[in-house]
């Protein structure tokens, strides 16, 4: 009987959770109002130059993010004056809960919800209340080659990114940020998780491009531009990415064009 009860209390809470992620996400995708997106950074190690990088962070560190977005949906007919506006919060000094390793289905869900907790009590920033919050955290380069994987949720508008802590990737970082930010947005993944090249035609830039390879640009959501069969790179920066249709109609983008 009172596993039967917990059940129940589950359900109730998932529901009220999908409702209220149902009127977020529609909120986010009606390109009527800016979405004001806050950026949180933590140091994901010890190390100075992480904690320097930090400390010197400003709004201006983002704004290829508006500008490129701007341009996006101005291609499709949604001119917002300002789709989203990136702020910086203040350093948080906590980290966010880990997702599972190996993941379930149930242990998915309650570390989303885990973490959507965590972020609510998180999200001190100035100005009005964020519609997005990305939680970045700031590697060294000098003692991480290779990052762990990135997480954005469209179920509370949370992300969790990792980048690294240096004014040289600062553009490669945006290019992760915008992929997070519009996984919060209701984009998906337009790559094989295994190989982690684009999938064609969705997560081409240009997929009528003759010849087909190399891509001259990278589909955000693909994640990576197509060099050949075997091989795609990461982009330098948003401006050598784009988003591609069906993209576009899955953060609702497209409608516009369609009427």
């Amino acid at each position: 009987m009172f596993k039967k009860f917990r059940i129940l209390i589950l359900l109730l809470v998932l529901a009220t959770v999908g409702l209220g992620a149902w009127r977020s996400n529609t909120r986010l995708t009606a390109w009527e109002h800016t979405i004001h997106v806050a950026i949180y950074p933590i140091a994901a190690d010890n190390s100075p130059a992480t904690a320097r990088y930090i400390s010197e962070l400003s709004n201006e560190n983002f704004e290829d993010i508006g500008q490129w977005l701007q341009q996006q949906s101005d291609k499709y007919g949604r001119s917002v004056l300002q789709p989203v506006a990136v702020r910086v919060a203040p350093p948080v000094n906590e980290k966010p809960p880990q997702p599972p390793m190996p993941p379930s289905a149930i242990d998915t869900i309650l570390w989303s919800l885990k973490l959507r907790w965590w972020a609510s009590q998180h999200d001190q920033i100035n100005g009005p209340k964020p519609h997005v919050r990305l939680f970045v955290l700031f590697h060294d380069p000098e003692h991480n080659g290779a990052l762990p994987h990135s997480t954005g949720l469209s179920k509370g508008q949370v992300g969790v990114i990792h980048a690294f802590a240096s004014r040289q990737q600062r553009h490669q970082n945006a290019v992760v940020i915008a992929h997070e930010m519009l996984h919060t947005f209701g984009a998906t993944d337009k790559y094989d998780l295994a190989t982690r090249q684009p999938i064609y035609p969705q997560g081409y830039a240009e997929p009528e491009r003759n010849p087909r390879l190399p891509q001259a640009m990278a589909e955000i959501m693909g994640g990576r531009t197509p060099i050949d069969a075997q091989t795609a790179e990461i982009p330098a920066s948003l401006a050598d990415t784009l988003i591609g249709p069906e993209t576009a109609r899955e953060i609702g983008l497209m409608q516009a064009v369609a009427k």
